[in-house]
């Protein structure tokens, strides 16, 4: 019995990475069909390239809000210590910790480098001014 249950959880560890490994190449394969049947009724190409943008979902590249961020990671971080101060011991405190940690200088860092255009505009006006 003991074998079985290891023999599927090897399998398990293999089937489930190439099952998305197939699955996304099937989804990008239809994706890149309907671009060429559409491209081929297409004329202009500026049409083409801006359908190719629409189905690929690309989405305009905004700044990693990093004070957001950190206090998720803060917060999960004291999750995860309070779990391991109730149910699963000091390894878990540690990793809160550490995790807690990280959210906090995430967030630090989040009002030390700012994320748009603005805020480095107004950072290099004041350094200008000293």
């Amino acid at each position: 019995m003991n074998d079985i249950i290891a023999l599927v959880g090897i399998l398990s560890g293999i089937a489930i990475p190439l099952g998305v490994f197939v699955w996304l190449y099937f989804d990008a394969k239809n994706k890149r069909a309907t671009i060429v049947e559409i491209a081929k009724t297409i004329d202009d190409q500026s049409k083409v390239e801006e359908l190719i943008s629409n189905i690929e979902g690309e989405k305009k590249k905004e700044p990693i809000e990093l004070r957001r961020g950190g206090m998720i990671t803060f917060f999960v971080g004291i999750g995860l210590y309070l779990l391991g101060v109730t149910a699963l011991g000091s390894i878990l405190k540690g990793v809160g910790l550490l995790v807690g940690t990280i959210g906090v200088g995430t967030f630090i860092a989040g009002y030390l480098f700012p994320n748009d255009s603005t805020g480095i505009t107004k950072a290099v006006e004041e350094f200008e001014k000293e």
